[in-house]
């Protein structure tokens, strides 16, 4: 029994019709529907944000470069300096100081600090002290 690909194939798979023509483009994107440049918060001796305008009309505070870090230490929030990054899932982004979610930073009161939320969404820097 012979199989017939194009007609068990997924619809967003689908290159052609049942019949064999060609499917044309359903639309181009929109402006709404674009994302923005990725931006790569780096190690700093100033706290810098960016203010960028979203979907509904709202605003969303990105942070640039980062200089300090809210640690969550012994039932305690402290705000410390950043000196650099250890560890990142990227090896590029430890040489080029360059913080993400879930990188191990180093401070000036901790030696290790894993970030937990996403500089570049929420506009801080949030950690928590981990220990080796």
């Amino acid at each position: 029994m012979r199989e017939i690909m194009a007609y068990h194939k997924p619809d967003n798979v689908k290159k052609r019709t049942g019949t064999g023509g060609r499917k044309g483009k359903k639309s181009d994107k929109r402006r709404s529907q674009m994302g923005s440049q990725p931006l790569h918060p780096v190690v700093s001796e100033k706290d810098t944000r960016k203010k960028s305008k979203v979907r509904g009309g709202n605003i969303k505070i990105q942070m640039k470069k980062i200089f300090h870090i809210n640690v969550v230490a012994e039932d305690k929030t402290i705000k410390v300096k950043v000196i650099g990054v250890l560890e990142s899932n990227n090896s590029d982004y430890v040489r080029a100081n360059i913080i993400t979610k879930g990188a191990l930073v180093q401070t000036d009161k901790y030696p290790r600090v894993k970030i937990t939320n996403r500089p570049t969404q929420d506009g801080v820097a949030n950690g928590i002290v981990v220990s080796k």
